[in-house]
């Protein structure tokens, strides 16, 4: 019986050596017929790595080295595609933009990878600020609905005004590739020209009549200045006199209450008739009505001598 049992012992040892050379033999085989190819992995952080995989397919690599993209990056080639032995995996931030170079040389060799990563440049952000002109805009007045017979005169000269404006600005191999405006403060309001258009005077005698600034004839220095119908001079725009009168250039003038209405008044030789009052009008100012707000600011302020036409 020990003989008998010896040799069964020596049987099972026998066929358990035997499975295991044959389970050995199979994983080798497994082994030799699984093609491993070596790619390299370069980080963001320029970090370079030699993977030995058996994967083709760009992310099933990364996840076989436990690498995980953020949201912010992307891979080159991109995760699905397929790479072969010796190609690289490139992981960059999605704010690269790519450059286009020739596949295909002269000789007909495609390009390299490696050339093309080469291509791949960072995009960079910038805040620019810069003062920038704001032109100013011409103001035509026409006081008359003539076309012929008329002059321009400029009575408020324009000046550009100026702002201050921020620009977000991306720039890309030094080049500016896109620029966006994020703020605009106005320093300076631009200044309007304006000019008016009116009829050529061929004699003042009518509105403005020809005198010096200083009368040397009898009377009273007064202060004379000039006004006209619209409603900056008088508040209002109806042409109608204190007196009740309408007012007419060359005629018409504003003094204070002590000349009662209808007076005529001798200023620097022309005569003129006191038929209108007004808030400013007071002590020794005169104003004499004229047609149009250009004439009241050309006339200005001059001290003449008046006098009572009795």
């Amino acid at each position: 019986m020990k003989k008998e049992e010896k040799a069964s012992i020596s049987i099972m040892k026998i066929i358990c050596i035997s499975i295991i050379l044959i389970l050995i033999s199979g994983i080798g085989v497994m082994a030799v017929n699984t093609q491993l190819s070596d790619v390299k992995i370069v980080l963001q952080n320029g970090y370079e790595m030699t993977a030995l995989t058996s994967k083709t397919k760009v992310s099933d690599i990364l996840e076989e080295n436990n690498i995980i993209l953020e949201d912010s990056q992307k891979t080159i080639p991109d995760l699905d595609s397929e790479i072969a032995a010796g190609e690289t995996i490139k992981i960059t931030d999605k704010s690269y933009n790519e450059v286009q170079i020739a596949k295909i040389s002269e000789d007909g060799v495609e390009t390299s990878l490696d050339q093309l990563l080469e291509n791949y440049a960072p995009v960079t952000e910038k805040i620019v600020v810069e003062q920038v002109t704001i032109p100013y805009e011409t103001v035509t007045k026409n006081t008359t609905n003539e076309t012929t017979g008329t002059t321009n005169k400029v009575l408020q000269q324009g000046k550009d005004g100026l702002k201050e404006v921020t620009y977000k600005v991306k720039y890309q191999n030094d080049v500016e590739i896109e620029k966006t405006v994020i703020s605009e403060v106005v320093i300076t309001e631009p200044v309007d020209r304006i000019v008016q258009v009116q009829k050529v005077q061929t004699s003042r005698s009518s509105a403005l009549p020809r005198t010096s600034s200083t009368s040397t004839t009898g009377g009273t220095t007064y202060k004379i200045t000039a006004y006209c119908p619209c409603s900056k001079c008088c508040g209002k725009a109806t042409g109608r006199t204190a007196s009740g009168t309408t007012a007419t250039a060359g005629r018409t003038v504003a003094a204070s209450s002590k000349f009662a209405f209808g007076t005529k008044l001798n200023i620097g030789g022309h005569i003129y008739t006191v038929e209108d009052r007004g808030g400013a009008v007071n002590g020794n100012k005169i104003d004499i009505f004229v047609n149009t707000h250009a004439e009241a600011l050309q006339w200005g302020v001059r001290y003449m001598t008046v006098s009572v036409v009795n």
